[in-house]
């Protein structure tokens, strides 16, 4: 990646961030590897957004095909229909950034041998390889597929982002899910989850879904920025976001892991959460929140403690006509009191009755 700012640099830019002090070391967005399951509304347009930011590689999962249904939406384009999401993902992907590695995998994850399949690639799809991939996010419709992935994420310790949008299409949310330390899918399930509701038989005879780009876009960029945040270090990353559009509302909130998950593997990881000492949690913490300095600082800021900055209180004034730059002078000095000077009383000794016939005078 270079930060050279010429028309012909693609990544002049994003790099533009690093000498702003936004973000210490934006390169390594070249280390990272993102698995996006679920390549719709929302999933099209976080792979384009990352691809278009540099990430180093970009795992695809969908097992549906591009329909001129989905023309409403961002990304796809009619001539693509008849395609494998996946597979006309890539082709554009590929197009708008070649350095980015594209990998497909063009299956249900909620199958038994395909989420083993599912299982294997997230934890060896690594930039390096052997490596488990930096994060996993979610971009599908339906709650199995989203049990599958928090299942497998639970199972294999990945930190992962939920989202999703409503089936009238104005209200959407990202979820940041952490193992062990924020609640998981799991912990407090939708009630088509918690009941073993069959979703097929949910749905309306003639009535679908409603999509709109905007908010289907809203959410993409929600989701991408917390994924930035997360991968560089950066801001703060939301536990849980939401998106109102109805009244352009953002609730924001942290979930607690339930003891008494249904997930094992939940279970287990909030136990391991536990048990690491506090020393470990607050340096990663401080890690992450590492105040990121400029790189030039061409007016000589420096930072002073209130107290340092302050002058004591009781202190005597003096000149400080040799402490000023040059160019610089005091219109007048202050006078400097001696230490054994006589002391002057304020009052003089005169009664009341005085003071009264001086002022009878007058």
């Amino acid at each position: 990646m270079s930060s050279e700012v010429v028309d012909t640099n693609p990544y002049s830019r994003l790099m533009a961030l690093q000498r702003m002090g936004i973000v210490k070391e934006y390169e390594q967005i070249r280390q990272k590897s993102v698995a996006v399951v679920g390549v719709g509304g929302v999933g099209s347009v976080t792979a384009d957004m990352l691809t278009r930011c540099g990430i180093g590689k970009l795992l695809l999962f969908d097992y549906d095909k591009v329909e001129l249904a989905n023309m409403n939406r961002l990304f796809f384009t009619p001539d693509q229909a008849g395609l494998s999401k996946v597979e006309a993902a890539a082709n554009t992907l590929n197009f708008i950034n070649p350095d980015v590695v594209i990998q497909t995998h063009n299956y249900n994850i909620t199958t038994v041998d395909n989420f083993d399949k599912f299982l294997e690639a997230i934890l060896h799809g690594g930039v390096e390889q052997g490596k488990p991939v930096d994060l996993v996010l979610s971009c599908v419709d339906n709650f199995e597929a989203r049990m599958a992935i928090n299942t497998a994420c639970n199972e294999l310790s990945l930190h992962w982002f939920e989202s999703g949008v409503s089936e009238n299409a104005v209200s959407g949310h990202i979820q940041f899910i952490r193992p062990g330390e924020t609640a998981c899918f799991a912990c407090a399930p939708p009630l088509v989850v918690a009941e073993n509701i069959d979703e097929k038989t949910l749905k309306r005879e003639g009535v679908c879904a409603a999509s709109l780009p905007t908010t289907m876009g809203i959410v993409a960029g929600m989701l991408v920025q917390n994924t930035l945040k997360y991968l560089l270090h950066f801001g703060e990353v939301s536990d849980y976001l939401g998106y109102n559009a109805m009244i352009d509302f953002f609730p924001k909130m942290s979930l607690k892991p339930n003891p008494t998950c249904d997930d094992r593997f939940c279970v287990q990881r909030q136990q391991e959460h536990q048990a690491k000492p506090a020393c470990v949690e607050e340096a990663q913490e401080a890690s992450e929140t590492e105040a990121v300095l400029h790189e030039d600082n061409f007016y000589g800021i420096e930072l002073v403690a209130e107290d340092e900055a302050a002058p004591a209180r009781d202190s005597q004034p003096s000149s400080r006509s040799n402490d000023l730059t040059e160019g610089l002078k005091l219109a007048y000095d202050a006078p400097v009191v001696a230490d054994d000077a006589p002391q002057q009383s304020t009052t003089d000794d005169v009664s009341l009755d005085q003071l009264m016939a001086q002022m009878s005078k007058m």
